[in-house]
């Protein structure tokens, strides 16, 4: 048996590389996206008394390499550092049978422009360009399970480091973003607080200056024994 099922519209979010998601929603809210739906799904009637909810599930699919790379029964997950194996039914890994994710993020409304109707969201995982299967109503009394168990995953990951912006880091930031709207400095403070870094990075103390990219500016960043200090935000090439 075997099914097909096409998108109801397509992600456009600020992480254009996949390196700085967050690895899990909602840690970051700063990071806005636009579900941008395709033509035969962009009814408002669609969307008939979703207003009354904060949230949604967003059922997507893993695209960009995740689609032809084919699946193993155990990974490693990055939160044990690449160090331990799981089995791909017990991680969130985007390596598997059927490459399809799901994400609880915010919803700020429906917008109708020149692209047509998108839904507003925030707080967002997800790469630039992934396909959406499925918009769901979160239910607070049915989905959030207070006394559910975590196994492995039991506490966020945050980067305790103050973070300092250099003067060309501000520069690249006001070119980027003059009027606000991309909140393009708390982004890249918030992306940065749950560190990106690969969990195996302990083992390369000696590896201080990183790079990841948000919409279309380069973020160069270092990091030592007090700060994270932002360098630069520079068109990507």
């Amino acid at each position: 048996m075997s099914f097909h099922f096409d998108p109801i519209g397509f992600i456009r979010s600020p992480y254009t590389d996949k390196f700085g998601i967050p690895r899990q929603p909602r840690l970051v809210e700063a990071a806005r996206a636009r579900l941008e739906l395709c033509p035969e799904y962009a009814r408002e009637e669609a969307f008939k008394a979703l207003e009354g909810f904060s949230h949604v599930w967003v059922v997507f699919v893993f695209h960009d390499d995740c689609l032809d790379a084919g699946w193993r029964p155990t990974v490693r997950p990055p939160r044990l550092g690449g160090r331990a194996t799981v089995g791909v039914f017990a991680s969130r890994a985007p390596y598997r049978p059927n490459p399809i994710g799901i994400s609880a993020v915010a919803h700020e409304g429906l917008e109708r422009d020149g692209n047509g109707l998108a839904l507003k969201l925030r707080g967002v995982d997800l790469l630039d360009g992934t396909p959406v299967l499925d918009i769901k109503p979160y239910v607070p009394y049915a989905d959030a399970l207070h006394d559910a168990r975590s196994g492995f995953a039991q506490e966020r990951v945050v980067c305790l480091r103050p973070i300092r912006f250099e003067a060309a880091a501000l520069e690249g930031i006001a070119q980027a973003d003059p009027d606000g709207r991309l909140a393009l400095r708390a982004l890249i403070e918030q992306v940065l607080t749950q560190d990106p870094r690969p969990g195996y990075m302990d083992r390369y103390p000696e590896r201080r200056r990183f790079g990841l990219r948000l919409y279309d500016r380069d973020i160069r960043w270092e990091i030592d024994e007090q700060y994270i200090r932002v360098l630069s935000v520079e068109l990507a090439c």
